[in-house]
């Protein structure tokens, strides 16, 4: 495994590897491809951090942790809420703040702030060929031509190997409460969060578990800012889903933080053996997707825009929801169909001419993409 420690080395590295090469940060997200090991986590440290301007650039190897840290002591967090792929995928690894933008990492918080690549104003990177290259910059601003941040956020390094992120970040919410809805079926639960995201209480978490921790159905509905703003717009968003059954409202920081970090993480399917599948789909048409793939177990996401589903070990999902507005990506198991969904044939040109520009030799983590 080729472990550069600077941007220099990591382009040599590539200007002169003579094969293919499987790119990772950590190694924690499971998207491994032949080739010779180079991982960016010898590339680590935060360069640039201004609370006052809501900023912060870190080499692509810096653990997430310390990122967290860092802002958490200035009160302040990233937007997005990168979920931790350990527990599904069973790695010991260490998650790393440029493995997070390779993947588009984004968690439940994801319908209120965005997903990652909005949050990121600043790449650098290293081309197939070993040229290094900048993007972006501290602050937010339009551009021209190839919007190389947006473009590298998800592209799991067959573009380039990313050497360096910035960031916009934001201040810590000082207060936090999930409004509990128990016993719902899956469609009255989306009905139910689709009522909630669609007030005025700027939800920031909606999921359904159909199967809570004791074991009957509980929808959460999650809302963040100062204390006694959340206070009051939970128990506005309690008076208008009265009609869907019995509601509580958990009030205890930790407790909520706790929930969220399982459903973050998809702590359901810790510790399982059946494959595992991210569904993206239109939420009202959530709840007609899982019954088609007739998941062993689920879990809703982003008011219903994105699905968990644990099946059988080699079941195709994809082939289940074929002909619908959903999308599949296998995050957990194996089969002969390809970890991500097909593009359609306009797009897979305008991918492969990207992949042909930065990555002529074809060498950054051939295949894995198409």
């Amino acid at each position: 495994m080729m472990k550069p420690d600077s941007e220099a080395a990591l382009a040599e590295a590539i200007l002169t590897a003579e094969g293919p090469l499987a790119i990772q940060g950590g190694g924690t997200r499971g998207f491994a491809v032949a080739g010779q090991g180079l991982t960016t986590s010898g590339m680590s440290g935060i360069s640039l951090y201004e609370p006052g301007a809501l900023t912060i650039v870190a080499a692509a190897g810096t653990p997430v942790a310390d990122v967290e840290a860092a802002l958490a002591a200035e009160g302040q967090r990233l937007p997005f809420e990168p979920m931790d792929h350990r527990g599904l995928l069973g790695r010991s690894g260490t998650p790393t703040i440029g493995g997070v933008v390779a993947a588009n990492i984004s968690g439940p918080r994801r319908i209120q702030a965005g997903a990652c690549r909005d949050s990121l104003i600043g790449v650098r990177f290293v081309d197939g060929q070993g040229t290094v290259i900048k993007n972006g910059g501290r602050v937010m601003k339009n551009v021209t031509g190839y919007d190389l941040v947006k473009l590298m956020a998800g592209s799991y390094g067959t573009l380039g190997v990313i050497s360096e992120v910035a960031f916009k970040v934001l201040p810590a919410a000082s207060g936090a409460a999930c409004v509990l809805i128990d016993g719902l079926s899956d469609a009255a639960a989306i009905k139910a969060l689709a009522r909630a995201l669609g007030s005025p209480f700027d939800v920031s978490g909606a999921a359904h578990v159909p199967v809570g921790l004791d074991g009957t159905p509980v929808t959460m509905i999650r809302l963040e800012g100062f204390e006694a703003s959340v206070k009051y717009r939970a128990e506005e968003l309690k008076k208008i889903l009265s009609g869907f059954g019995d509601i509580s409202i958990e009030t205890d920081p930790a407790q909520v933080a706790k929930g969220w970090a399982w459903v973050r993480d998809a702590a359901p399917f810790h510790d399982r053996t059946g494959d595992l599948w991210r569904v993206s789909a239109k939420p009202s048409d959530a709840p007609d997707l899982v019954a088609r793939i007739a998941p062993i177990s689920h879990l809703y996401d982003w008011g219903g825009g994105l699905v968990w589903v644990e099946v059988a070990q080699g079941a195709d999902v994809r082939a289940l929801i074929e002909n619908t507005q959903g999308h599949a990506t296998r995050i957990r198991g194996t089969g002969a169909t390809p970890k991500f969904q097909p593009e359609p044939p306009l797009l897979a040109k305008i991918s492969r001419d990207l992949r042909q520009k930065f990555d002529p030799r074809g060498i950054l983590n051939p295949g894995l993409m198409g």
